[in-house]
């Protein structure tokens, strides 16, 4: 599904990522974990095609998208790749179905097609009746979940989750999380998430420890 080899970074002076080599599977959750500080968040950006790195390479699937410019990039990103972060970054004068809709829109797809598609997600997700409301008028929990409607709508390979509960309480944090799961064994997508949440890394397929830069450590979690 996804392959990095030799990821380095530098902002300035400063050494971020150390040659990171990372490969995720198809249908897996992985979290990656670590100290602030020790890269997970900028690994994720050049993992998602938010950033770029100085040396080393990213495949998705078959497309070297560590190479991908433009238009072929924005194109591959808005089609293939989902975010959801910690804040949900929602536009406020929209409704919630039709900020599900934009990423849909912007691929061009036709909006009876994308209105079924968010009121699928909507269902699943638990909010189909709150679809006309608009941000202001939802709880934190449940922007969030329009947020994550909004990164599937176009039926992703992979979705990237950089602390998607860390602005939730207890409870809808661990709602969330579940939700990844249900995702997952709904649609068959990968997820990457970064989190400080401990449950939730325990709860994914792997857990991948980052320090100072690099991978520390590549943990295989039991089940059941």
């Amino acid at each position: 599904m996804l392959v990095a080899k030799g990821i380095q970074k530098y902002y300035g002076d400063l050494h971020v990522l150390k040659g990171v080599d990372l490969e995720i599977f198809d249908n897996e959750v992985v979290s990656v974990v670590g100290a602030s500080g020790a890269g997970k968040s900028t690994l994720l950006h050049i993992l998602g095609t938010l950033d770029n790195a100085d040396e080393g390479e990213v495949w998705i699937g078959n497309t070297l998208v560590s190479k991908l410019k433009g238009d072929k990039l924005a194109d591959f990103r808005n089609s293939q790749i989902g975010f959801i972060f910690q804040f949900h970054n929602l536009l406020p004068e929209f409704t919630a179905e039709e900020n599900i809709l934009i990423p849909g829109l912007i691929a061009g797809k036709h909006e009876t097609e994308l209105r079924k598609r968010a009121m699928e997600l909507s269902r699943l997700l638990g909010f189909e009746k709150r679809l006309s409301h608009k941000p202001s008028e939802l709880s934190g929990g449940e922007q969030q979940r329009v947020a994550v409607a909004r990164a599937l709508i176009n039926n992703p390979k992979i979705v990237f989750a950089d602390e998607p509960s860390g602005n939730l309480d207890t409870q809808n944090a661990q709602a969330l999380h579940e939700l990844f799961f249900k995702l997952r064994e709904n649609f068959g997508q990968s997820f990457v998430i970064v989190t400080h949440n401990q449950e939730l890394a325990k709860m994914a397929d792997r857990t991948l420890t980052m320090q100072d830069g690099k991978m520390l450590s590549i943990l295989t979690n039991k089940k059941g």
